[in-house]
């Protein structure tokens, strides 16, 4: 008797401790969460003014020379797929990566794939990327990675091969499951973009194609930062969701230890007054 209650107090003590981690590991998922959805004011600002800028530079062109997404039919889709770096973050990584497993061709199209936990399924699965990188594990590394991933894109590109290039991501919105979004980015339209003329055009000293063209991928990489951000803070949601879970187990676990606990511990009272009993009948 004495050894099951050592061992369900030890599982006490093993399921408290466990708690603990789970809080404090709920706790950092949460912070980290708040804390990349306070640079995204700060990265859509920025995505605005270089928006207004090439509504601005569209106006320098003549109209024979005005920009449209290409109607040409495209050869190739290329995917850039956010997933998860690190774990305990539920089927966050298996239903982002799935959706991108959905799109036509799949597998016979360029693979762009973020995030060690996406790559470790995708290796289950047979699936190899074309290119892949870890994810970031701070904020304040996300604009060398979106630099890197819009570096990576450009020279896979083969102009003489039209190429659809779609971003797929979780956004952060406080439920258990994150809504998943797959998001156009090339061709780039540049249509949302209304011409804007002022009395004074601006002074460039860029031909005007070129400065748009410069100004496109200036905002691709706005767009790159932005998605990176919200698939970090998505991650952190899905973690602190899966913590609160496991911290609901926990509990569970822990308040049928404490009534096995205290069943064998009076149990072990009852047979002790009983052998004291008998030992003094005994005399």
């Amino acid at each position: 008797m004495s050894g099951h209650l050592n061992d369900v107090t030890t599982h006490l003590g093993t399921t408290h401790e466990l708690g603990l981690v789970i809080a404090a590991m709920r706790g950092i998922a949460a912070a980290r969460s708040r804390e990349a959805q306070q640079y995204l004011q700060g990265i859509r600002t920025y995505a605005d003014t270089i928006g207004t800028a090439i509504g601005e530079a569209l106006t320098l062109l003549d109209t024979t020379e005005r920009l449209t997404v290409s109607s040409a039919k495209t050869q190739r889709h290329l995917r850039i797929v956010l997933c998860a770096e690190q774990g305990f973050a539920g089927s966050f990584s298996e239903r982002i990566l799935a959706m991108a497993s959905e799109s036509e061709n799949a597998s016979e199209n360029p693979l762009f794939l973020v995030g060690e936990r996406g790559l470790q399924l995708a290796a289950e699965q047979s699936i190899t990327p074309t290119w892949s990188a870890s994810m970031a594990i701070h904020p304040d590394a996300m604009p060398s990675l979106a630099g890197h991933i819009s570096d990576a894109l450009y020279a896979q590109l083969d102009h003489a091969v039209p190429t659809r290039v779609t971003l797929i991501y979780a956004l952060p919105d406080g439920t258990e499951a994150q809504p998943i979004v797959s998001r156009p980015l090339l061709p780039f339209d540049y249509s949302r973009f209304p011409a804007t003329r002022h009395a004074r055009p601006p002074h460039v000293t860029l031909p005007p194609t070129q400065l748009i063209a410069s100004l496109a991928e200036e905002y691709v990489y706005a767009e790159l930062h932005e998605a990176l951000m919200l698939s970090f803070a998505a991650e952190n949601e899905a973690r602190m969701q899966s913590m609160v879970t496991a911290q609901s187990n926990i509990e569970q676990r822990r308040d049928t230890l404490l009534a096995e606990f205290r069943s064998l511990r009076q149990e072990e009272i009852t047979e002790e007054i009983i052998e004291l009993s008998a030992s003094r009948l005994g005399h």
